[in-house]
C-alpha cells in the first residue's frame, strides 16, 4: 500500500536525494519548508543532510513524533522508524548546533522533544538497523559531556554558553550505561543541551543506585515511571520513595514483580500498604498503573481506593486476586474509563465469572486491549466470552494465549471476533487438541513448545481465512509462546542475561557453601 504525496513533498524528495547539492544549498531554504526537508530525509534516509538540517534549525522547536507524523504533504506516520542513521545524525547535528559558530542572534531553537518516537518489533528502513530507547539515552549523554569538555577546552563564541536547550527525551537507565546518564544529569546546569527527563525507565540497577539517579531526573517533570525486572523494589522501599519524593505530574507507574506480597504482612505492613494508597492518591494525574506477579490478595481495595483520578490502564496479572478484589474493581468508579486491563493468570471462569463479566459490561463502551493469558478459560465459557464481548465495540487487542481452548472453538471464537469493527491485533492459544493428550495447564516453560507443529499451522490458516473471508485482513492474529514483543527487553536482553547467570551463579555459591558448613 502506498501513501499520496503531495507536488511539495515529491519536490523535496528529489531536492534532498543529491545530499551534496541539498547540504550546499541549505542557506538559501526558506526556513519553514525546514520540516517538511527534514521529513523526506528520514523517508530516504539521508543521514548528512538530516545531520545538517538540524545543525541549522531555524525554529523555535524540534519536536521528532510531530515532525515524522502524518502530515498534509505525506501522510504516513514516521514516528516507528527508530532508523540508526536518522537517529543518530539527528543527535549529532544537535551537538554541532550549539557548537556552530554562526551568529547567536540566529539560534531561536529552545525545545527539542524526543519522546514521539515509536519502538517497534519490524523496522521497515533500510539499514534495518534501530537505536532504541537505552541506545538514544546512552547517545545523549554522551554527546552532552563531550558538548561540555569542548566548550571548556576550545576558544568558543562567547554567544554560545548563553544557548539553552530543553532536551525532552524517555530515559531508559541499566547498570551498562547508568554512570554515563549521571554524569550528563549531575552536570546539566552547565550544558547547553539540558536533558528534560519526562519518562524513566530503570532496569537492572541496585536500589541505591535507583534510588540516586531518580532525584536527579527531576521528578516533578516525570509523567511515567517503570521500575521493572532487575530492580529489587520491595513495599518498604517503595514507601521511601513516595516519603521523599513527589511526583506531581505522574500519570503511569509500573512497579517490578513481588513488589508486594500479602501472605508475609505484619500489622506495620497493613499501615505501610494504606501509606502507599493514600500517596498515590496525591498523585492526581496518575491514570495507568501496572502491579503484575505481586501478590495482593483481598488489598485491591485499600490500595485503589485512595485514588483521586480514575485509571485508564489497569494491569493486575498473576496478582493472586480474590472475589473481594473483583467485586472492588468491578464496582469502583475505575471501571467505567478502563481503556487497558490485564487480568492474566488469574482463573476467571472458577473463581469470579459473574464478577468479571460484571466489570467487563462497565468498561465494554471504552476498552480498547483486553489481556486475558492463562485464565483457564475453556470451549464451554466461549459463548459466554461472546456474550461479554459484545459491547466492547472500541476493542482493538485481545490477548488470550494460554487458555486450554479447542481449535473447533478458536474457530466459534475468531468468528465473533471479526465483527469488532475496531479489532486490530489478536494474540491467540496453541489450540489444546495440536498438544499431547493429559497436558495441564498453565503450561510449563519446558513443554509449551511440544505440540503438533504442523496441525498447529494448519489450524492458523483456517483461522486466518476466517478473518480474511470477513474482509479483516487489517486484523494481525499470532501466537507468541514467550509472550507478547517488548523493545526495551529485546534492547537489553544481552545485559539482563548477563545478570540472571550472575545470579544465579551468586545463589549456586552461597548454597555449596551452605552445604559445606552443614557437612
Amino acid at each position: 500500500r502506498t501513501t499520496m504525496k503531495s507536488l511539495r513533498f515529491i519536490s523535496a524528495e528529489a531536492f534532498v536525494s543529491n545530499a551534496e547539492f541539498a547540504r550546499k544549498s541549505l542557506g538559501a531554504v526558506a526556513h519553514d519548508l525546514f520540516p517538511l526537508l527534514f521529513k523526506a530525509s528520514y523517508l530516504l534516509e539521508q543521514g548528512e543532510v538530516i545531520h545538517d538540517l538540524v545543525e541549522n534549525w531555524p525554529l523555535f522547536d524540534f519536536n521528532i513524533g510531530k515532525l515524522l507524523g502524518a502530515t498534509l504533504d505525506y501522510k504516513e506516520d514516521l514516528s516507528h522508524r527508530t532508523c540508526s542513521v536518522c537517529l543518530e545524525s539527528c543527535l549529532t547535528g544537535l551537538r554541532d548546533y550549539v557548537l556552530n559558530q554562526s551568529s547567536p542572534y540566529m539560534k531561536k531553537l529552545k525545545v527539542v522533544n524526543l519522546t514521539g518516537i515509536k519502538d517497534v518489533e519490524v523496522q521497515f528502513c533500510k539499514c534495518k538497523k534501530a537505536m532504541g530507547r537505552w541506545a538514544r539515552t546512552q547517545l545523549l549523554s554522551k554527546l552532552c559531556s563531550e558538548l561540555l569538555v569542548y566548550l571548556q577546552q576550545a576558544q568558543c563564541n562567547p554567544g554560545t554558553f548563553e544557548i539553552s536547550i530543553n532536551v525532552l527525551i524517555d530515559l531508559f537507565v541499566t547498570e551498562r550505561n547508568y554512570e554515563l546518564v549521571v554524569q550528563a544529569l549531575l552536570k546539566k546546569c552547565s550544558c547547553p543541551l539540558k536533558i528534560c527527563c519526562v519518562a524513566f525507565r530503570s532496569d537492572n540497577l541496585t536500589l541505591q543506585k535507583f534510588f540516586y539517579i531518580i532525584k536527579l531526573t527531576d521528578p516533578s517533570l516525570l509523567r511515567k515511571l517503570e521500575i521493572v525486572h532487575n530492580v529489587h523494589l520491595e513495599m518498604e522501599h517503595l514507601e521511601m520513595l513516595f516519603n521523599s519524593i513527589h511526583f506531581p505530574l505522574l500519570m503511569s507507574l509500573t512497579l517490578p514483580a513481588r513488589t508486594f506480597n500479602v501472605r508475609r504482612f505484619t500489622a506495620t505492613d497493613e499501615q505501610m500498604l494504606t501509606n502507599i494508597g493514600e500517596k498515590m492518591g496525591e498523585m492526581t494525574q496518575l491514570t495507568e498503573l501496572s502491579m503484575s506477579f505481586s501478590i495482593l490478595t483481598g488489598r485491591i481495595q485499600k490500595l485503589l481506593s485512595p485514588l483521586k483520578t480514575p485509571l485508564k490502564m489497569l494491569d493486575v496479572s498473576n496478582c493472586s486476586l480474590n472475589h473481594a478484589d473483583m467485586a472492588f474493581l468491578a464496582n469502583s468508579f475505575h471501571a467505567n474509563h478502563l481503556e487497558a486491563l490485564d487480568l492474566s493468570g488469574h482463573d476467571i471462569p472458577e473463581l469470579y465469572p459473574s464478577t468479571f463479566f460484571k466489570l467487563l459490561s462497565h468498561c465494554s463502551s471504552v476498552l480498547r486491549s483486553l489481556t486475558l493469558e492463562d485464565c483457564n478459560i475453556q470451549d464451554t465459557h466461549v459463548n459466554m466470552l461472546i456474550l461479554g464481548l459484545s459491547p466492547c465495540q472500541k476493542l482493538q487487542e485481545f490477548k488470550f494465549i494460554g487458555n486450554p481452548l479447542s481449535s473447533q472453538a478458536l474457530k466459534h471464537l475468531f468468528t465473533f471476533l471479526c465483527e469488532l469493527p475496531m479489532l486490530k491485533n489478536l494474540e491467540f492459544p496453541v489450540p489444546r487438541d495440536c498438544y499431547p493428550i493429559g497436558i495441564t495447564y498453565p503450561i510449563d516453560d519446558a513443554s509449551v513448545c511440544r505440540f503438533d507443529h504442523q496441525k498447529y499451522e494448519r489450524v492458523a490458516e483456517e483461522l486466518n481465512l476466517i478473518l480474511l473471508q470477513a474482509n479483516r485482513e487489517d486484523v494481525k492474529a499470532s501466537t507468541p509462546l514467550f509472550g507478547s514483543y517488548d523493545a526495551a527487553v529485546q534492547e537489553t536482553n544481552n545485559e539482563l542475561g548477563a545478570y540472571l547467570i550472575k545470579s544465579f551463579k551468586e545463589t549456586l555459591e552461597k548454597f555449596t557453601t551452605s552445604f559445606n558448613k552443614m557437612s
